[in-house]
């Protein structure tokens, strides 16, 4: 990343958030309210962002953010007691200045004397550091040395949440999953910020995945003992983390919430190039945070994958790759047993309408995809999947199914989508006849996301 000069999107602050708590957090900040005095400075190579934020004390927050780029990368500071690096006040200070000018604005004056004092001493490190050295003392020595032991830190302090989840379900299947309190919802509450403070936001997740389960249901035991499967599953997966084979280790961090940093992702991994299908685009939005979904498919490699997006405080994503189009672009997939998530590269030409849609299967081949993805990564909610020559079957007890036009299977769809409008589209747009769509396979059932007919329809 070109750490200073031109603004930066929103989806490069929040490449730099910690955890995903931290991201939704930045966002509630992302916005003129709480901030006062706030300035920036790009000029001369001293660029630097800064402001106050009023928080619960009577003294405001005071946060800087040093674009220079001394030390290798940004450098953040703020008055707030906050152990995650960068706060929620650095990440929403940047997220505000993407704005524009009439958010943050930007000039060649010098900032405050508590945002000087604090950079001007930064320069000072980084001039030192940056002296001639013997070489195992370089500053790329130190700078390798001291993100190893960043890692290290953060591992530990996943093993001891890990640790502490395990003694936590054991306690669980003491008393019994039948006896479990299906009511309070506070003690995993408690749990899953437990497991937030240990950096460990995957973790915390699936912690509240289980809460939900002890709400209500007939079947309420079963399924908990089978979230409770996976959890500790997952939790001796990453305490047993130099066991594993490098790819499911790979998909061990992913599963609790280590994530790579897409710029060294790009620089490292053999980029596919191909021409990719744009097969769905989705939005989701939990009020602080828009997450976009995009699923390609490649023309040639038959390879699918997964591109993730973000924009906070209401903004769309930077990212949009409208459903039906072709890209002839490289892509470079994260480290996991069964790759599917990516990053985009280098885009070689324009996008262009697709001639038409991939092939699929049925619904046999749909299952058996899952159940493959599924062998390498037990954790998996759903794989995407085109399925061909199906018709969607509203039923008002079995639910809807996607019937296979030329055999006696059929896909039963999520329950999840029961409501939404676009399965009536999808029978619409079918009129009873075999249409492809794309979608994905779980073990809730199959999501429709797009089909085909003639033109593809976001569902």
């Amino acid at each position: 990343m070109n750490w200073q000069g031109e603004r930066w999107t929103a989806e490069q602050v929040l490449a730099l958030a910690p955890d995903a708590a931290s991201r939704k957090a930045g966002a509630r900040l992302a916005a003129p309210g709480p901030w006062s005095a706030a300035g920036a400075r790009t000029e001369g190579g001293a660029g630097a962002v800064w402001g106050e934020c009023a928080g619960s004390g009577s003294k405001p927050y005071r946060t800087v953010v040093d674009l220079s780029g001394h030390g290798g990368g940004p450098g953040f500071h703020c008055s707030c007691p906050s152990r995650k690096f960068p706060c929620k006040h650095a990440l929403g200070l940047l997220l505000l200045w993407t704005e524009g000018e009439d958010a943050v604005p930007a000039s060649g004056a010098e900032p405050p004397g508590w945002a000087g004092e604090w950079l001007e001493r930064r320069r000072q490190r980084a001039e030192r550091a940056a002296e001639p050295q013997p070489p195992a003392d370089g500053p790329a020595a130190v700078d390798t040395d001291a993100a190893r032991r960043r890692s290290e830190r953060r591992a530990q302090r996943i093993a001891a949440g890990a640790t502490e989840l395990e003694q936590r379900l054991t306690d669980l299947l003491r008393g019994g999953l039948a006896a479990a309190d299906g009511g309070s919802h506070g003690p995993w509450e408690e749990t899953a910020a437990r497991m937030v403070d240990a950096q460990a936001p995957g973790l915390a997740s699936r912690v509240r995945e289980l809460a939900s389960v002890t709400g209500s249901g007939a079947d309420r035991a079963a399924r908990l003992l089978e979230e409770c499967a996976l959890l500790h599953t997952l939790n001796q997966g990453y305490l047993r983390l130099d066991r594993l084979p490098q790819a499911l280790a790979a998909t061990v961090r992913t599963r609790v919430g280590i994530t790579s940093d897409a710029a060294a992702l790009l620089a490292t991994a053999t980029p596919v190039r191909d021409l990719w299908l744009v097969l769905a685009q989705q939005d989701s939005d939990d009020g602080r945070l828009i997450t976009r979904k995009i699923w390609l498919h490649g023309r040639s490699t038959g390879r699918t994958a997964l591109l993730l997006s973000y924009g906070a405080g209401g903004r769309a994503p930077e990212l949009s790759l409208p459903t039906g189009l072709a890209l002839d672009a490289d892509i470079a997939y994260y480290p996991a047993a069964r790759p599917l998530r990516a990053v985009l590269g280098t885009r070689h030409a324009a996008p262009v309408p697709s001639p038409a849609p991939p092939a699929g299967g049925d619904a046999a081949a749909a299952l058996r995809a899952y159940g493959e993805a599924l062998r390498d990564d037990p954790w998996l909610e759903a794989w995407p999947t085109i399925v061909s020559a199906v018709t969607p079957v509203p039923g008002p007890e079995q639910g809807w199914q996607l019937a296979d036009a030329h055999g006696g299977t059929a896909l039963p769809v999520d329950p999840r989508c029961g409501d939404r409008t676009g399965l009536w589209r999808l029978a619409a747009i079918s009129g009873g006849s075999p249409v492809t769509v794309f979608g994905e396979c779980g073990h809730r059932g199959f999501t429709p996301l797009t089909t085909w007919a003639p033109e593809p329809v976001a569902l």
